[in-house]
């Protein structure tokens, strides 16, 4: 049931329940200071509830039918409603006062108190009203600016009655317009990046692909052994720019949010064995030494293989690019609450703490800090890939780094089974 039909059902219920409730307070006083007769009492007691019924009526018809909601200022509207009710009580006192045949001399004297008592009332609230039509004015004006795009327009909030309530609603409105409005730049200035980002990504490989294709084509090179090269040099390219577009498609499927786990059983101890097997090549051609470990019963866990296999690959394919020839690279897996921490290491590179915090944002790459080693392209989605992929299974990752250790890429999995 809503706000309207609410107050429908409520405000007939409330006239007469305060129709009831001034009609018994008034025999009451008349009881108690006149003690009239028990058949004057009944008289009253009609004539009252007859005219208190007809005055309560006419207030409902007037406000059911909106006929009281047809001036153009909330000021004349409050001054025909005080006009309304002092013109009620006048008849209601001018009836009574003919059955009770008081003296002309005190009807004439309290006729006379009744509408000076009326005018007085209606000219404090003309005043009065003002106060709630500049708070009016205030809210119209600041939606004016709102619509013209301020949104600046935020208001105090005085009082506490509706029209604070409603200032106070208006100034929500307006905090969460800045904050769509900050998320929308945001959003706008990702979109800038991210074309500047694939068009400088995609701008190397295919000018290199065009140069060695045009260079076989026109017969600028002809000796086998240069074209296998060039072929060679292609292909890598084309490697790159397929990892590109698959990278690009999962970060699209994880902001998106269509994005499915197939969760099972897995043996985490076999994911981690074989993706250092998939690093041993690269790694022996540069002298850098893998191992892992596992803490004993941690092996089995519920995820997605595929993609905390692309997370561990990632990880380790990140760590082999800024590890120095020599250098080492180790997994490990742990216990912690609730969860499963694996964490992979590297030796000889250092992240600057100014850029720990967007390591896993989008196309970020470090400063020369994090020299590259082997002059390996990365596209720069790979970590931001890895966070989402973790965090799809309600976990976290996070980044440790000091010259002196190394790097520590951390991230948790949920308990093992």
């Amino acid at each position: 049931m809503n706000h309207q039909t609410r107050t429908n059902l409520l405000y007939p219920l409330v006239l007469l329940v305060g129709m009831l409730s001034a009609l018994a307070i008034s025999l009451e006083i008349v009881v108690v200071n006149l003690n009239p007769p028990e058949s004057d009492i009944q008289l009253l007691l009609l004539f009252m509830l007859g005219s208190g019924s007809v005055s309560v009526a006419s207030v409902f018809l007037l406000t059911k039918f909106g006929l009281l909601e047809q001036f153009n200022s909330m000021r004349w509207t409050l001054l025909a409603n005080i006009i309304l009710l002092v013109a009620l009580i006048i008849l209601n006192v001018w009836l009574t006062a003919q059955l009770m045949f008081i003296s002309e001399h005190d009807f004439v004297l309290t006729m006379a108190l009744l509408i000076f008592a009326g005018a007085i009332s209606a000219i404090s609230v003309f005043f009065i009203a003002g106060t709630w039509i500049n708070r009016i004015y205030q809210l119209g004006n600041a939606a004016k600016l709102l619509q013209s795009g301020d949104l600046q327009a935020k208001l105090p909030v005085r009082g506490r009655d509706e029209l604070a309530q409603l200032t106070n609603s208006f100034n929500h409105m307006i905090d969460g317009l800045q904050a769509i409005e900050l998320q929308k730049q945001d959003l706008e200035q990702t979109r800038r990046d991210l074309v500047a980002w694939v068009s400088h990504d995609l701008r190397a490989p295919l000018a290199n692909i065009r140069a060695m294709n045009e260079a076989i084509l026109d017969g600028v090179v002809s000796d086998p052994q240069t074209v296998h090269r060039y072929i060679g040099t292609v292909q890598k390219e084309l490697f790159h720019l397929s990892k590109m577009i698959d990278d690009l498609f999962d970060l699209a499927q994880l902001d998106a949010g269509d994005f499915v786990l197939h969760c099972q059983p897995t043996s985490l101890r076999d994911m981690i064995s074989d993706a250092l097997g998939s690093m041993n090549a690269k790694a022996e051609g540069r002298s850098v030494r893998l191992d892992g470990s596992l803490e004993t019963g941690i092996d089995l866990v519920k995820i997605a293989p595929e993609k905390i296999q692309r997370v561990l690959h990632n990880l380790l394919t990140n760590a082999l690019e800024h590890t120095p020839n020599g250098g080492a690279i180790s997994i490990r897996a742990r216990r912690i609450p609730d969860a499963v921490e694996v964490s992979v290491h590297n030796t000889g590179s250092f992240i600057p703490t100014a850029d720990l915090p967007y390591v896993f944002e989008s196309f970020f790459r470090s400063e020369p800090s994090r020299a590259q080693y082997g002059g390996r392209r990365g596209t720069g989605l790979g970590l931001a890939i890895v966070r989402g992929f973790v965090e799809a299974h309600g976990g976290r990752v996070y980044v440790e780094s000091s010259r002196e250790a190394g790097t520590t890429f951390r991230f948790t999995i949920p308990s093992p089974l």
